[in-house]
């Protein structure tokens, strides 16, 4: 049944709907979807739309004050598996209901044989570096899906709009940077049953390396210098004389602010930075190596 035919008007902010422990659910185990809302509903009611786009009213929960209502779905079944929006309602408006909650879609997982994951390169990488995720599998699916510590990163159409199906999917992440290091999983599924997904491919541990941080202080010694220690390497740059340019070898990026005047220093060459005259100024460039 649709909910327009219970509702008379959407008059509230709409609920939050969230689900625990997390909308991946394998098979036969139980998840809890949990309504709530800084609005002091005394109802939630809880929707369901499966893969044939059937929406029905899976159940409702009177509640109190700003109390949560918690829906639970147990044993976990294909049937069950879709899209989950709540809806609030006052008892003295029973026929209003506020506006849907945005949709949770669980998945259903442990249909079918899990993937793999690997990164291309491998799993240790420099960062600037490409980054590209494999997910391979010995059956065919039509769509792959990327997660990264729960959060989905997106799905790789397999086929298309080609009857074929495919065994592997490239995910390029592009240019590798610090915030890319995490665990990283991967799943098939199939279009006929988009809720469906297969086991989880085992995890991949995703390290970027050689992360760069830059202190610049407006005064130090020119003399100062800086040696490697525990993987810090330093770099000094003065100007001493006016006009004057130094030469400076990197491994990394990064930028420098001498003041008003940023001076880059370029990756895996030497450049020459030429100082303003009237910038007689020290900074000292550091390059954190991780090992």
């Amino acid at each position: 049944s649709s909910p327009a035919q219970y509702s008379r008007a959407c008059v509230f902010k709409k609920p939050s709907i969230s689900a625990h422990p997390g909308p991946l659910v394998q098979q036969g185990q139980n998840v809890t979807l949990r309504c709530h809302s800084l609005v002091m509903f005394d109802k939630f009611i809880l929707h369901h739309e499966n893969s044939t786009g059937h929406f029905q009213r899976h159940g409702e929960m009177l509640t109190g004050g700003y109390a949560p209502a918690d829906f639970s779905i147990a044993p976990m079944t294909l049937a069950s598996a879709g899209t989950y929006r709540c809806y609030g309602s006052l008892r003295r408006s029973p026929y209003e209901w506020s506006a849907p909650s945005d949709p949770v879609d669980i998945m259903i997982t442990g249909l079918s044989k899990k993937p793999s994951l690997s990164a291309q390169g491998g799993s240790m990488v420099r960062s600037g570096e490409n980054v590209t995720l494999v997910c391979s599998s010995e059956s065919a699916f039509d769509q792959f899906h990327l997660l990264r510590e729960g959060v989905n990163l997106g799905r790789h159409l397999a086929g298309g709009q080609s009857p074929c199906r495919a065994l592997q999917a490239e995910f390029p992440l592009g240019p590798g940077t610090p915030a890319h290091s995490g665990v990283y999983r991967c799943y098939g599924s199939f279009t006929r049953s988009p809720y469906s997904w297969s086991n989880s491919s085992d995890p991949l541990f995703l390290s970027v390396t050689g992360s760069t941080t830059s202190t610049c202080p407006s005064t130090m010694d020119p003399h100062t210098t800086e040696g490697k220690q525990d993987g810090l390497l330093s770099q000094q740059i003065s100007e001493k004389t006016e006009g004057s340019c130094v030469s400076v070898s990197s491994t990394t990026s990064q930028l420098c602010d001498f003041g008003l005047l940023n001076v880059p220093v370029m990756s895996a060459f030497e450049t020459v930075v030429c100082l303003e005259p009237e910038r007689a100024l020290s900074c000292s460039c550091s390059v954190t190596e991780i090992f």
